[in-house]
C-alpha cells in the first residue's frame, strides 16, 4: 500500500501543478487558435490538443521558456499542421461582388465551403466590459476574415506579433525560425492586409450602454418584423451576408427589402442578445410548423456610430449549442 501510495503521488502532483500553471491561459490560448483557424469548433478542438500535447509532456519542460510561450508554441505548431489539409474560411464578400437589388435569385447554399465561423466572447476571455474595448480588436469579424487572406505561416506570425506583442526572437522560437524570417514574413502579411483594407469600423463604435439599447432595439424589430423601426437602425450603407448562401447585399433599400420580403414575420423567430467577435449579436432559433422553436443560427452585428452597418448572418444551426453553452456562464 505505502509503495503504490508513493508512486502515485508524483503523478498527481505533477498533475496538479500541470493545472494550476496553465489552466488560466487557455481562453487566450482559444482565441489565437480561433485567428488562425477561422473557425471556433476547430479551435476548441485545437486547443484541447495542446493541453494533451502539454499534459504529456510536461515532464520534460524544464522551464527554458515561459510556460505561457510554451503553450503558444504548442498550439501554433498544431494549428499550422491543420491548415495543411484545410482551405481558408471565407465569407461571401470575400468571394464575389454584393447585389443592390433585393429582388435577385439568391444563389444556392454552399455547405461544401468550409466558411468563417462567429466565436462567443465568453469562450475568448473578452466577455467582461471592463476588457472588451482592449481586447475585441483581435478577434472581429472583419479582422478575422482579412486574416484568411494570409498565407498559414503568415497569419501565426502576424497575430503572435502584432495581437500578442510577442517580440520577434520570440516567435522565432515559437515557429522554429530565425528572427530574419519572422520579420519578413511579417513584412508581407502587413502588406497584404494593408492592400485588402483598414479594419478600422470598431473606432467609431458607440460606448456600451448605446451598444446595449441598439441591440436590445434590433431584436424587438426584427422579432415584430417591424421594417419601420429596422430602417432607423440601419446606416445608409448597410450590407448583409449569410453564409452559407453566396450571395449578399449591400444598401439599406436592398437590405431592409430582401429581410421585409424573404425574412421578417412576426412569431417566426426567437432571439436571444448576445456578444460575438466583441461585437454585438443575436442567438436565433426558428419557429417550426408545430410550435416548436429549432436552432437556426447566430447573427453578428457590425456597429459605425450609433447604427448597424453590416448584418453577418451564420446559418447554421451546429453552431446555436455553442453560443447557449457561453451565454449561460453570463447569464
Amino acid at each position: 500500500m505505502d509503495h503504490t501510495t508513493t508512486r502515485e503521488e508524483p503523478a498527481m502532483s505533477s498533475d496538479t501543478e500541470f493545472t494550476a500553471l496553465t489552466a488560466t491561459f487557455r481562453p487566450e490560448l482559444l482565441a489565437h487558435c480561433y485567428r488562425i483557424l477561422g473557425s471556433i469548433h476547430d479551435a476548441e478542438d485545437l486547443v484541447q490538443e495542446t493541453y494533451l500535447r502539454a499534459w504529456r509532456g510536461f515532464g520534460r519542460f524544464e522551464g527554458r521558456s515561459s510556460i505561457r510561450r510554451w503553450l503558444y508554441k504548442i498550439a501554433t505548431m498544431a494549428c499550422l499542421t491543420a491548415l495543411e489539409r484545410r482551405d481558408r474560411r471565407p465569407l461571401p464578400s470575400g468571394l464575389g461582388p454584393p447585389s443592390d437589388d433585393h429582388r435577385v435569385a439568391l444563389a444556392q447554399s454552399e455547405p461544401s465551403v468550409a466558411w468563417l465561423q462567429p466565436a462567443p466572447d465568453t469562450l475568448l476571455g473578452i466577455a467582461d466590459p471592463a476588457v472588451i474595448v482592449a481586447g475585441r480588436t483581435g478577434v472581429r469579424l472583419a479582422f478575422i476574415a482579412a486574416l484568411q487572406l494570409l498565407p498559414a505561416r503568415q497569419r501565426a506570425v502576424l497575430t503572435l506579433r502584432d495581437v500578442l506583442a510577442f517580440r520577434t526572437d520570440e516567435v522565432a522560437e515559437i515557429l522554429d525560425t530565425t528572427s530574419a524570417a519572422v520579420d519578413s514574413a511579417l513584412r508581407r502579411a502587413r502588406a497584404r492586409l494593408a492592400q485588402a483594407g483598414p479594419v478600422q469600423d470598431d473606432l467609431a463604435e458607440p460606448d456600451e450602454d448605446t451598444r446595449r439599447g441598439l441591440l436590445d432595439a434590433y431584436v424587438d424589430a426584427f422579432t415584430r418584423a417591424d421594417p419601420d423601426a429596422l430602417v432607423k437602425l440601419l446606416r445608409a450603407d448597410v450590407e448583409l451576408e449569410m453564409p452559407p448562401i453566396p450571395t449578399w447585399f449591400t444598401g439599406r433599400p436592398a437590405v431592409v427589402g430582401f429581410l421585409t420580403s424573404r425574412v421578417l414575420r412576426s412569431g417566426l423567430w426567437r432571439m436571444v442578445p448576445t456578444h460575438a467577435n466583441g461585437q454585438p449579436a443575436v442567438i436565433i432559433h426558428e419557429r417550426t410548423d408545430d410550435g416548436r422553436y429549432q436552432p437556426y443560427g447566430i447573427q453578428v452585428l457590425t456597429l459605425i456610430g450609433a447604427q448597424v452597418s453590416r448584418i453577418t448572418a451564420f446559418i447554421d444551426p451546429d453552431l446555436v449549442p455553442t453560443f447557449e453553452v457561453a451565454h449561460e456562464l453570463t447569464a
